[in-house]
């Protein structure tokens, strides 16, 4: 029996944590070890804080067992009775706590937020609506009737170095990390995180004028966009093909470009909507139809477990003319996707790259 995978809690949820210990700290001269925190969906979790100084406490984020590059990392809480100098320049984001207000500062190593497209206004903080939405939660239970200004910092040690390993730069967070989440929880090794920022990704292309969105498969196929079209086009979507497609649906792009090698084409032709191997290979009895129709090859007496090997009984021309129909029937799946959930792009162009050449098809309808 496999061990059980880590469950983690998110930036936002930490953050919320360091923000009430400051509270507590400020209103009732206490210091803690642990506070309690309420989860989007109503659970109550403990998280672990450190007292660093005079209304200053800090938090390790929670290591699990999710690709999680903010895991471990440590989130900072600093409150302020006036507005603290040496800000990067940003507008703070603000709630209201009966007469008091809080203001909510990126600090370091926490991003700013510079695009259109993103869940928060440019040059606020980046720190997510959910979050910003548990802090103030933690703010509820202030004894405080007076009218009057709270300034908190919330920063992160290295978060700078950290936000490269993300796409940060990419959709206009700049300068740190994003404090994020939305149930508050990180969920081992689950597609959530990125789906999210495939999400997010798409959200600023369309907000930013983009009309071709670029959905790329493997880091060839990234490469070669990389070099063919604008950095805010290009998102690289893993295997998650039919989940990437969802997030499409509210935008307005009037074409989307699909690149990837035949292998991955071979299955998105064959309808998969995920081209990883545990939701399965590739059928190479309809392969086998296939090239009886498209070549005139019958290949039913020999055994493949890859594209590869039969492409390589094949002339050039024969595979320039298969890996064409493979696209096309890929950009037909496409449409057929499309058409379900009602997106609006009704163009798709489909590269296949990795051969000797590269191999395009248009579908329109």
């Amino acid at each position: 029996m496999g061990q059980e995978l880590r469950s983690g809690y998110t930036t936002g949820t930490h953050a919320s944590a360091v923000l009430g210990a400051v509270l507590k700290n400020y209103f009732d001269k206490k210091i803690l070890e642990s506070i309690g925190v309420v989860l989007p969906k109503g659970k109550l979790v403990d998280i672990d804080v450190s007292y660093v100084g005079e209304h200053h406490f800090k938090t390790i984020k929670v290591d699990n067992d999710d690709l999680d590059v903010t895991k471990g990392c440590c989130i900072h809480a600093e409150l302020f009775t006036s507005k603290p100098k040496n800000l990067k320049e940003q507008k703070p984001a603000l709630f209201e706590v009966k007469n008091t207000h809080f203001f909510i500062y990126a600090g370091d190593g926490v991003g700013v937020a510079t695009k259109e497209g993103l869940k928060i206004a440019p040059n606020s903080p980046a720190i997510n609506p959910v979050p910003l939405s548990m802090m103030r939660e933690m703010a509820l239970g202030i004894k405080d009737e007076d009218k009057r200004d709270f300034h908190i910092i919330i920063s992160v040690e290295n978060g700078e170095e950290i936000a490269k390993e993300t796409a940060n730069a990419k959709v206009g967070v700049l300068g740190g990390i994003s404090i994020l989440g939305t149930r508050g929880i990180v969920k081992p090794i689950s597609a959530d995180a990125y789906l999210d920022s495939i999400e997010t990704e798409i959200a600023v292309a369309g907000a930013n004028g983009v009309k071709n969105i670029v959905f790329t498969l493997g880091n060839t196929s990234h490469d070669y966009a990389n070099a063919h079209y604008e950095e805010l086009q290009v998102i690289e979507v893993g295997n998650f093909v039919y989940e990437a497609s969802q997030k499409l649906i509210e935008m307005n792009f009037t074409r989307m470009t699909f690149i990837c090698g035949s292998a991955k084409m071979c299955k998105v032709a064959q309808g998969c909507k995920n081209t990883h191997n545990r939701f399965g290979g590739i059928n190479f009895d309809t392969v086998n139809l296939w090239m009886a129709d498209e070549v005139g090859i019958d290949f039913k007496d020999e055994k493949f477990t890859t594209l590869k090997a039969m492409l390589l009984k094949l002339t050039e021309e024969e595979v320039k003319h298969f890996v064409s129909f493979l696209s096309f029937k890929a950009g037909k799946s496409f449409q057929a996707w499309f058409e379900e959930l009602e997106i609006r792009t009704k163009e798709i162009e489909i590269i296949t790259v990795g051969g000797k050449e590269i191999i395009k098809r248009n579908v329109k309808w």
